[in-house]
């Protein structure tokens, strides 16, 4: 019962649940990243851990490698604490982001104290779908410094369809309402150049065929928290393999992007990331595969 799915599956005894995964802590990748917002990347990158399985389960998963095909290694907290102490001292990360840690969150919690037994204080970041109990985000307060979820759905039938997850706009709203009361909003200074180290920042991936759903979920988010919440405006969606919905086996527009992009510059958000179409299209430096030994070609680059 660690996440909404309510499962109620014993993981411990080598059961599974929605996840895909048993309580044997599973991970695809553990580096210093580069694909994330400038104030998450730094300049020396996020010592990122992408854990494999998934709750949520998107029919149009970008990582769908890791989250569906369940691709990874069995390890232990011991051993990933090791490389991201690794990373910090050799790469000198800015902070562990966790990648859709939802079905591992015990797991992190060790890791974390891990890391701080041992003297690593780096920023904690969670990095989420969104998709989260607010009691266990309650539990997570004392072991986390950045949230950054998703608010993939303001649309319930939408989410019903792409994720078996009709009461995710809900769910998800309520998670990022306690994430803000935690944190607050996200303390970057891009004008600085410096990494964050608290706060929350929210992202929402533009699909195609689904444009309607991303500018009411903009709108839901300024109604809720205003102009001054950090947001995300991704354009980076790619049919990565079939998924039989029409409207999602192509890539994104211009005219579907720039009509979500205006909603939201209408709104009068003023902390906002952009990751524009043209850009992505053009060299998909942070499109993944885990196959590889190193799963991002834009880490490669930075090294």
């Amino acid at each position: 019962m660690l996440c909404p799915r309510n499962c109620r599956v014993n993981r411990l005894a080598g059961e599974k649940g929605i996840c895909g995964e048993t309580a044997e802590l599973r991970i695809a990748s553990i580096d210093a990243h580069f694909g994330e917002e400038p104030p998450i990347t730094g300049t020396n990158g996020s010592g990122t851990v992408f854990f494999s399985g998934c709750t949520l389960r998107c029919r149009f998963c970008q990582n769908y490698q890791i989250s569906a095909d369940h691709y990874g290694y069995i390890t232990t907290p011991e051993e990933v604490a090791t490389r991201l102490r690794a990373l910090y001292l050799d790469r000198g990360i800015h902070n562990v982001n966790f990648v859709t840690p939802d079905h591992f969150l015990p797991h992190t919690v060790e890791i974390v104290n891990i890391l701080r037994r041992g003297g690593i204080d780096l920023p904690i970041l969670y990095n989420t779908s969104g998709y989260l109990k607010v009691n266990i985000l309650k539990e997570l307060e004392e072991y986390t410094d950045i949230y950054m979820p998703d608010f993939k759905y303001s649309d319930s039938q939408v989410a019903r369809s792409l994720s078996r997850a009709p009461d995710y706009p809900d769910i998800a709203l309520d998670a990022i309402v306690e994430m803000v009361r935690q944190k607050g909003f996200l303390n970057s200074r891009p004008e600085k150049r410096r990494a964050a180290t608290q706060g929350v920042l929210v992202r929402h991936l533009v699909l195609p065929g689904h444009i309607d759903n991303s500018i009411d979920a903009l709108s839901v988010l300024y109604n809720e928290f205003g102009p001054d919440l950090p947001i995300s405006l991704m354009s980076q969606y790619w049919p990565a393999r079939m998924t039989g919905v029409a409207e999602l086996d192509r890539q994104l527009t211009l005219e579907e992007f720039y009509r979500v992009y205006d909603h939201a510059l209408e709104l009068g958000f003023n902390n906002m990331f952009v990751q524009h179409l043209e850009g992505w299209q053009k060299e998909r430096a942070f499109a993944p595969d885990f196959h590889r030994e190193k799963p991002f070609r834009g880490n490669e680059k930075a090294q």
